[in-house]
């Protein structure tokens, strides 16, 4: 399959997919953490390019619960807010036949914005990783995600990472377990 991995610098689900055989390009404006085929260009650009599969990850920073307090702190927020759930619909909505958006838990104006509830709810310790991290899945044509190896241990690792300049790259990284079980479910 070609698959796209839109707005993944890390490379770990690109690799994931590239394990089992698949031609997997991620797509980010930054350079990939780790060596392999990326397109450091805006996504948008190349959602024609054919692919059979997208996962995308677009920035949530104006979409997600956590930050709904911050809506009301001027105008330009809202705008900001109207500007990402577009770019979250124009992934969604892609020529792509099969797509999964992933995002933190929405607050209700970016669902309203967005259009549509999530599909799932998936935790890492769900996939071998004992750790919270509540991850939203929209989903077309895809099955759900199974989980595929129950841990005990329920660490809020990611909400209490230290303020540092790379804490927002900390916090957007997929777990190897998530994307291991993304390419064998849906590879």
């Amino acid at each position: 399959m070609k698959i796209l991995v839109a707005c993944e610098f890390s490379g770990i689900i690109r690799e994931a997919f590239a394990e089992r055989g698949h031609d997997t390009w991620s797509c980010d404006l930054l350079p990939s953490e780790i060596e392999g085929q990326h397109f450091q260009i805006n996504v948008v650009d190349i959602l024609n390019f054919g692919w059979d599969l997208m996962i995308a990850h677009p920035p949530c920073t104006y979409l997600c619960n956590s930050g709904v307090r911050w809506l009301h702190e001027g105008f330009q927020r809202w705008w900001k807010l109207e500007k990402a759930a577009s770019f979250f619909r124009r992934l969604l909505q892609a020529p792509i036949p099969h797509i999964v958006v992933e995002n933190p838990i929405p607050h209700k104006y970016a669902v309203e914005f967005i259009g549509r509830q999530y599909d799932q709810i998936i935790q890492p310790w769900q996939f071998g990783h004992g750790e919270t991290k509540a991850t939203c899945l929209w989903l077309k044509n895809l099955p759900l995600l199974k989980p595929t190896n129950i841990v005990e241990g329920r660490i809020p690792r990611i909400h209490h990472e230290p303020p540092s300049s790379d804490r927002w790259k900390n916090r957007s990284r997929t777990y190897q377990g998530i994307a291991k079980a993304m390419a064998e479910q849906w590879g």
